[in-house]
């Protein structure tokens, strides 16, 4: 059953896959259009924006653009790559800077020279900065989460959990009994999922917790969650 009210459309990790990004944001509009014209869009990005992949700094410059948009909500949230960019960046540690270069920023910083910029500048320095951790919705009981969250702790853990974590009592939504996200939806990447289909793990009455990083920038597809009241979970791919 249809309820209306706004279809959220939740990308999982991008890593510099520029072109595949591109393309998903127009199959997310066409599919709106089609079957959800004149109900609210929002878009949420769950992080890893760059590294690995050919052009983080394209990506970066498509989610800013497409945030200016005003037909459209999007929430662009933090991962860890962002993370290990602004300290390698930001620090003055050649030691953090190397790090960085040898897990996927050699990439991201390539690509920015092939826009014509030395480094990263300023202005996507300024919106990395800025991204949010984690975006929680009381109205849906969804949460949206690069990496996950800690059951036992949620909502007051550590922000490192959202961008890090792959604990074994997150994964396990049998674990989330007795604890506030119970009963909850989390959205996440972070972990590519071995098969390169999205993970969609679910316990009657205990809560659900859909991974939809698919493993883009080692071959497989960039994967989209359609999130619409009333109806099933689905999924469209880059």
């Amino acid at each position: 059953m249809d309820q209306g009210g706004t279809v959220t459309y939740v990308i999982g990790d991008v890593h510099g896959e520029a072109v595949r990004l591109a393309r998903l944001h127009q199959l997310i509009f066409s599919h709106h259009s089609q079957g959800f014209e004149g109900r609210p869009i929002e878009i949420v990005h769950l992080g890893d924006y760059v590294d690995r992949g050919p052009d983080s700094a394209g990506v970066i410059e498509q989610v800013m653009e497409l945030e200016q948009r005003r037909d459209v909500s999007v929430i662009s949230l933090a991962g860890n790559h962002e993370e290990m960019l602004l300290k390698a960046v930001c620090s003055g540690s050649a030691a953090i800077y190397q790090h960085w270069l040898e897990n996927g920023g050699q990439e991201t910083l390539s690509s920015y020279q092939r826009h014509g910029e030395p480094s990263v500048p300023d202005r996507h320095l300024t919106w990395l900065k800025a991204l949010p951790r984690i975006h929680v919705d009381e109205a849906t009981r969804h949460v949206f989460v690069h990496a996950g969250i800690h059951p036992a702790e949620f909502p007051d853990e550590n922000d490192s959990t959202y961008l890090w974590t792959r604990s074994s009592r997150f994964f396990d939504v049998e674990e989330w009994r007795g604890t506030a996200v119970e009963g909850w939806t989390v959205i996440h990447g972070h972990t590519p999922t071995r098969d390169g289909f999205p993970e969609d793990e679910a316990a009657e009455g205990l809560g659900r917790r859909i991974n939809i990083d698919t493993g883009a920038v080692y071959g497989g597809r960039l994967t989209c969650a359609v999130l619409a009241p009333g109806r099933k979970v689905r999924f469209l791919f880059s």
